[in-house]
């Protein structure tokens, strides 16, 4: 209940909160804590990651946009007698 309380107090939103949760403060199943300087280097990763995702669902998107664009334009070229 405190939680719910302190989280709507600091205005954080439910996607903030599972975003926060998802952050890793663990190396290995030993229970070791990462250092400030394992913390980094993981994070530097997970975000080139993150951006490597997001290129491809870019290029995706873009892909499927082009494919549309190619059938809208097939379809008034056959409605043309």
């Amino acid at each position: 209940m405190a939680t719910r309380l302190a989280i709507s107090r600091l205005g954080i939103t439910r996607s903030m909160e599972s975003t926060r949760g998802a952050t890793r403060y663990f190396s290995d199943g030993k229970g070791r804590v990462l250092s400030e300087e394992e913390r980094a280097a993981e994070n530097v990763y997970i975000q080139k990651m993150e951006r490597e995702r997001l290129e491809k669902l870019k290029q995706k998107a873009e892909k499927e946009k082009a494919a549309k664009e190619k059938e809208s334009a097939e379809k008034k070229t056959e409605d043309k007698p």
